[in-house]
């Protein structure tokens, strides 16, 4: 062997050559890691290195293999391609094994004495002949044990083994850290390159056809994994708090599917009286009731051959939850008072602010009916998750708002700045609705931070004031200030009814009182009301 060790002949019975070759070992690792931290690298040439200056041939690293019970070598120094192949063991299989298995220091003094010894990958035929040790140690990081260090040691040198020992802890500590950041490293890269390729599909107004705008990596997420499945035929359940913007993101979801040129039909499960649902959902026939004196076609039939969208579905009647789950199963209708099956064929979307989970543990939302939708959850991102879409979105309805209503509002730089900090516990919803109240009650071209102030809620603009002094009366309480978005049971027929009273009847001008949009104010006044 052509290695430093034999150039110095008698030299290395000194415990000081020994000594000068480990400081020489570790400063060449050292230096490696400094200039990569490549296993492919750092890994053989410690290996190379073990070997040169102190004997420890046939070097390997063995790992794991990923979510089996299997490791094999991964890195090797003296080694044959063939050699390499045949290292593979299973769990507490041979020395190799043992070690990965229990995370314990083996030292073989001679592989011709030890029955556990396999001599797998390296034939005996192959070795030098007399006595040959083998040492192996676990490669660890904190308590997990994620591969080998190994290497034979001709036992004819004069050197202590317990300073092979001592030099080969090191090694396994530095290896198993070494591989640890690579892993931590491939990590952040491979996530790296995800957004990155998220940004570049957005770049390239992949979104734009969906009409949502935004280049975040939550909102981006959200679009992939909406796209990854909009081919399939199964359910998808659209998760998230209100005002993040589902119903964008079934239609996203029917425009990117090969259903996109047939009808997308919306259902607002909230707005609908239960005792109407089975003949909006199915349709019915002429004479079914009272006031039936034609046949008419449920969404579902409508929906045939597209996609329907049930939208804020917690709100369905559990009377119609058995309709609906059969009709998923079946692929059939019937409608009210109808005698035949109608088969369709159409993809679901459904989408909730609820835990279904919870309505399921209460009694409110069937378990069978919940699996069933919940085959494809995407949950979309609140807007507190895509702060950096607050300036593209605020500009996006500052021009379409500027459009509708013929009037030119812009915003500062330290108004967007503004619009940012705020918490926006409504999402999308509320940011479009405070810019159109912008839009509409500005009284001049450019508005600053400080005018921004008078839209945002009270409990934004003064908290202070808010733990210390009594809230303001109704009477005293100006149209541009909005309470949080909250469940659909946030406000009180009373409530309802005074902000009626204070708007001479709008309910327009109510809803944006309470930091309602017309639809949820209705849908609570004919809740609560029943008018």
């Amino acid at each position: 062997m052509n290695s430093l060790v034999s150039q110095f002949g008698n030299a290395t019975d000194s415990p000081a050559f020994w000594r000068e070759q480990e400081m020489l070992l570790l400063q060449n690792v050292m230096n490696l890691v400094g200039k990569s931290l490549s296993p492919d690298i750092v890994l053989r040439e410690t290996l190379h290195l073990m070997s040169e200056l102190l004997g420890l041939n046939r070097g390997r690293v063995v790992l794991k293999d990923p979510d089996k019970d299997t490791c094999r070598i991964r890195y090797a120094y003296g080694l044959t391609s063939t050699e390499i192949e045949r290292g593979v063991y299973r769990l507490g299989e041979g020395v190799t094994g043992h070690v990965l298995l229990h995370g314990q220091l083996v030292l073989v003094q001679d592989i011709d004495k030890d029955d556990v010894f396999l001599a797998r990958a390296v034939q005996r035929d192959n070795l030098p002949p007399g006595p040959v040790s083998f040492i192996a140690l676990p490669i660890r990081i904190g308590d997990r044990t994620l591969g080998v260090l190994a290497c034979h040691r001709i036992r004819t040198r004069n050197r202590a083994i317990t300073n092979d020992l001592s030099l080969l802890r090191i090694l396994a500590t530095l290896i198993g850290q070494l591989l640890h950041l690579h892993a931590i490293l491939e990590a952040k890269t491979r996530a790296l390159e995800e957004q990155n390729q998220m940004l570049l599909k957005a770049l390239a107004h992949e979104t734009a056809r969906y009409g949502i705008v935004g280049t975040s990596a939550p909102l981006l997420r959200a679009i992939s994994e909406l796209e990854r499945v909009s081919d399939a035929t199964a359910s998808v359940l659209l998760l998230g708090e209100s005002g993040t913007g589902k119903e964008l993101f079934a239609r996203a979801l029917h425009l990117a599917s090969q259903r996109r040129d047939k009808p997308f039909i919306k259902v607002n499960c909230a707005a609908i009286p239960d005792t109407l649902f089975e003949s909006e959902l199915f349709g019915h026939e002429r004479g079914a009731f009272t006031g039936a004196h034609s046949n008419r076609q449920g969404l579902f039939e409508q929906a045939s051959s597209g996609t329907i969208f049930l939208d804020e579905i917690g709100e369905l009647p559990l009377s119609m939850q058995g309709k609906l789950l059969r009709t998923l199963q079946e692929g059939t209708i019937a409608r009210l008072g109808g005698k035949h099956e109608i088969r369709i064929d159409i993809r679901l979307v459904a989408a909730t602010n609820r835990t279904l989970e919870h309505e399921v543990a209460e009694g409110r939302f069937r378990q069978d009916l919940f699996y069933r939708l919940n085959v494809i959850p995407i949950r979309l991102p609140t807007l507190a998750e895509r702060k950096g879409d607050i300036r593209l979105l605020a500009s996006h309805f500052l021009n379409r708002i500027n459009q509708a209503n013929q009037r030119n509002i812009n915003l500062s730089a330290d108004a967007y700045v503004r619009l940012e900090e705020h918490a926006w516990p409504g999402n999308i919803r509320e940011l479009s609705n405070l810019i159109e109240r912008v839009v509409l009650l500005a009284e001049m071209p450019v508005l600053h931070a400080r005018d921004i102030e008078q839209f945002l809620p009270a409990a934004e603009r003064f908290p202070e004031k808010k733990r210390s002094e009594p809230p303001e009366s109704a009477g005293s309480r100006p149209l541009s200030t909005i309470r949080p978005y909250m469940a659909n049971d946030s406000h009180s027929a009373d409530e309802l009814r005074e902000a009626l009273r204070e708007t001479g009847g709008n309910k327009t001008r109510a809803a944006q009182m309470l930091g309602l949009t017309p639809r949820q104010f209705n849908y609570r006044w004919q809740k609560l009301i029943g008018v």
